[in-house]
C-alpha cells in the first residue's frame, strides 16, 4: 500500500464556514491528513478562536482565516484575492460548507428570506467553485466537496427553499463533476442528517422531537461533526481518485429507512 494516497502533505485547502461545528471539524480533520488550511467565516471572534485551537493542535500546520460573508458578491471577490496571495497561488481543495435556513411556512416567506437561503446555500457554492477554478486546475488532481443535506433528497421539514437549495447543490455537484473532470477537478457532496452542533441544539433538546429523529435514524443516535468531516476527508484524498459526481449521506441511514 502506498501511504501518499492516504495523505494530504504539501495540500492546500479552504473551507467556508469553517469556525464552528462541522467546518470547524473538517479542518480539524484535513489538517490530521497534512494539509494546510484556509478558514473564513462571518464571526471574527469566533473565527480567531477556531484558528487559535486549530493552530495550537497541529502547529506544524499552517492555520489561516480571512472574515468574509460569502453570500455577499464583494466579499467572495476579496476572499478570492486573498486565496491567491497564499502559497504558489494555487489550492488543492474547496469545501463549500457554508450554509443557513429560515424555515417557514412557503406562504410565510418574504421574497427576500427565500432568496437569502439560496444565496447562501447555493449561489455561493457555485460563485466560489467557478472564481476559484483557475487556482484549483493548476494540480493534476484537485478536489471540491459540497456540503449538502438529506434535505435535498426528501422532505424534512426544513421548509421549502432549504431542500430546494440542497437539491441544487446536489445536481450542481454532478454537473460539474462531468464538466471539469477533464481539467483534473473531482467535485463531490456529503449529505448530513442530524448533525449535533450549536444550530440544531435548540431542537434536538425537545425530548419528543429527538425521540421522533431517533426513530427514523436507523443507527439510533444523532451524528457528530467528526463524522461528516471523515466523510469530507476521504473525498478529498488520492485514494479517492476515481470518485466524481457523487453524494454520500452522513445520516446513520435515514435516507434507507422503510417502514
Amino acid at each position: 500500500m502506498d501511504p501518499k494516497r492516504w495523505r494530504l502533505d504539501g495540500q492546500l485547502a479552504l473551507v467556508t464556514g469553517g469556525s464552528a461545528g462541522i467546518g470547524r471539524a473538517i479542518a480539524r480533520e484535513l489538517l490530521g491528513f497534512g494539509a494546510d488550511v484556509l478558514l473564513t467565516a462571518r464571526d471574527p471572534a469566533a473565527l480567531e478562536a477556531a484558528c487559535g485551537e486549530l493552530l495550537e493542535d497541529y502547529p506544524e500546520r499552517d492555520v489561516q482565516g480571512f472574515v468574509a460573508d460569502v453570500a455577499i458578491e464583494e466579499q467572495r471577490r476579496e476572499l478570492l484575492d486573498w486565496v491567491e496571495d497564499h502559497g504558489d497561488g494555487s489550492l488543492d481543495i474547496l469545501v463549500n460548507n457554508a450554509g443557513g435556513n429560515l424555515a417557514k411556512a412557503t406562504t410565510d416567506y418574504s421574497d427576500d428570506e427565500w432568496r437569502q437561503v439560496f444565496e447562501v446555500n447555493l449561489f455561493a457554492a457555485f460563485e466560489l467553485s467557478r472564481y476559484l477554478h483557475p487556482l484549483l486546475t493548476r494540480h493534476a488532481a484537485s478536489a471540491i466537496v459540497n456540503v449538502g443535506s438529506v434535505s435535498g433528497e426528501t422532505s424534512v421539514r426544513t421548509g421549502a427553499p432549504y431542500g430546494m437549495s440542497k437539491a441544487a447543490m446536489h445536481q450542481m455537484t454532478r454537473n460539474l463533476a462531468v464538466e471539469w473532470a477533464e481539467d483534473g477537478i473531482r467535485v463531490n457532496a456529503v449529505a448530513p442528517w442530524y448533525i449535533r452542533t450549536r444550530r440544531t441544539s435548540d431542537k434536538l433538546a425537545d425530548p419528543d422531537y429527538l425521540d421522533e429523529v431517533l426513530l427514523r435514524t436507523p443507527i439510533g443516535r444523532i451524528g457528530e461533526p467528526e463524522e461528516v468531516a471523515a466523510a469530507v476527508a476521504f473525498l478529498c484524498l488520492p485514494a479517492a481518485g476515481y470518485i466524481t459526481g457523487e453524494c454520500i449521506a452522513v445520516d446513520g441511514g435515514f435516507l434507507r429507512y422503510g417502514f
